[in-house]
């Protein structure tokens, strides 16, 4: 039996979910106790300020202690905690500033990542869905400004220094939107977008990012809601052809695949939401993101029912994290927030 199939022996949920406000309502409270919950996953909608978010994260924490807590806290248009949190630019900032001198970019984005997980860490949490490793190929205002670039070499070094930095912290990383969003111009939030080329073309320029970061330590991999239809009739998420032959084969991945959320209307094709699941799950998937109430009522009493259950979660559980008092105290703190307000003068 491999170390892998030793840990799918030991069930700790499969399920992130969602709150529907700024604290926990009595459902809520049930729900997180659920053996197929693995986490939560917040959204702007949860937050006011950090003292709330504190609060009912120690809430959360005080009913089932060892739950992954994350949020999409990439930056720009993608940053759900705003008020009393560093405003972080969307990654192309970062993509410019590099083109014009590339050492004191990758100095500010190790040290971006870092004051990014350390905020978060401060407030319990254990995670941000980020790097984006998309490439931005002109396509699609989707990827547009969440990319890091359009060069694999360039966002190779760029989301490279950015992980340095949240590993520092003591946070994991989690690349996303395998093989790659930057080759369609639909929005999987409300399509199921198609990508006809082939897959030689996709792993000579979308994949060599995630290669790069998979050999140097990545925890976890985002699977896109997209077909890919030279390669598999069924979107990556879906796929065991993308997750189990590629991913984990081919590519030599042996972190968690965690599914884009199973609401999106790019995964509402493979049908109810049990069966987006059991889908998921069945093609390798790890972890499933499902922010619909209706859907994880649904989908608890099937996975009651099921056998299945998910590696070892401690990769993705915070291990660090210091106070907000020293944080906000330390040089490198201020440092950052100052070159922060450079970049926003010159690259924005």
């Amino acid at each position: 039996m491999t170390t892998r199939d030793q840990n799918n022996a030991k069930n700790n949920g499969v399920l992130i979910i969602d709150l529907e406000g700024q604290t926990l309502q009595p459902e809520e409270r049930d729900l997180i106790q659920h053996p197929g919950v693995a986490g939560v996953l917040f959204f702007a909608r949860n937050f006011h300020d950090r003292n709330q978010l504190c609060d009912l994260v120690n809430e959360i924490r005080s009913i089932r202690q060892n739950l992954i807590l994350m949020v999409d806290q990439e930056g720009g248009r993608v940053q759900r905690f705003k008020q009393d949190f560093t405003r972080l630019p969307p990654a192309e900032s970062y993509a410019r500033y590099f083109n014009r001198d590339p050492q004191r970019a990758l100095e500010l984005i190790e040290d971006c990542g870092w004051l990014m997980a350390e905020e978060l860490l401060s407030c319990g949490l254990d995670l941000s869905l980020a790097p984006v490793l998309d490439l931005n190929l002109g396509l699609t205002d989707i990827v547009g400004d969440r990319a890091l670039g359009g060069e694999p070499e360039s966002v190779i070094k760029l989301a490279t220094a950015w992980c340095s930095g949240v590993h520092e912290s003591g946070m994991a990383c989690v690349g996303k939107h395998f093989p790659g969003h930057g080759g369609v111009n639909e929005d999987s939030h409300l399509t199921l977008p198609r990508d006809s080329r082939s897959l030689n073309a996709i792993e000579q320029q979308d994949m060599v990012p995630f290669k790069a970061l998979i050999e140097q330590g990545i925890e976890a991999v985002m699977p896109a809601h997209i077909v890919f239809s030279e390669v598999d009739d069924q979107p990556c998420g879906f796929s065991s052809i993308w997750l189990k032959d590629i991913l984990r084969n081919q590519v030599g991945f042996d972190g968690l695949v965690i599914s884009d959320c199973l609401t999106m209307e790019g995964a509402a094709s493979a049908g109810s939401y049990s069966v987006r699941v059991e889908k998921a799950l069945n093609a390798g998937c790890d972890l499933l993101l499902l922010s619909s109430r209706d859907g994880v009522r649904e989908v608890l009493p099937w996975l009651d029912q099921s056998s299945f259950s998910t590696p070892e979660l401690s990769s993705l559980q915070a291990r660090g994290g210091r106070d907000q008092e020293e944080l906000v105290t330390m040089d490198r703190y201020l440092n950052c927030k100052d070159r922060l307000d450079y970049l926003s003068e010159r690259f924005n």
